[in-house]
């Protein structure tokens, strides 16, 4: 299964993310790919089985400038049957913690096979490496459940 990584981050925290995401997948499956948003051709989208989200979240809840074509992309290519997972990074300190975490969300369950989401608060710590599996898990097993099914 080809998994692609996408990603953006404006302080550092959801690269951190979206880099320890990585590497768990890693640990399972040795083709998994991680992107910057911006090093990402949106139409090679569908060359890969399961992408997962990583965004940061901009003003009062949205969606990052810069993800909005690969939330356009997801919007209107053939994506059904492909697996997604969304994450990011937040200050609970905001009204719509991780706004952006749940706007991919409710589009991902429409458009897609969601099989899970993530949101860390602020930077991912120690605290947050078990919540990190279970999300990396539930990605697994789904892909898992989509191989048994043929």
């Amino acid at each position: 299964m080809k998994i692609a990584i996408i990603y953006a981050s404006k302080t550092g925290n959801t690269e951190e993310l979206a880099y320890l995401l990585w590497r768990l997948f890693l640990q399972i499956n040795s083709d998994t790919a991680l992107f910057r948003v911006d090093q990402f051709p949106v139409w090679d989208l569908a060359r890969f089985d399961t992408i997962v989200i990583g965004t940061y979240t901009w003003g009062n809840g949205e969606i990052p400038y810069e993800m909005m074509e690969l939330y356009r992309a997801f919007e209107t290519l053939e994506v059904r049957g492909m697996i997604t997972g969304a994450a990011g990074t937040g200050d609970s300190g905001y009204p719509r913690f991780c706004g952006a975490v749940d706007e991919f969300r409710d589009m991902l369950y429409v458009q897609t096979n969601l099989a899970a989401t993530l949101k860390i608060e602020v930077i991912p710590q120690a605290k947050d490496l078990e919540r990190c599996r279970k999300f990396v898990d539930s990605i697994l097993q789904r892909i898992n459940q989509k191989i048994a099914l043929g």
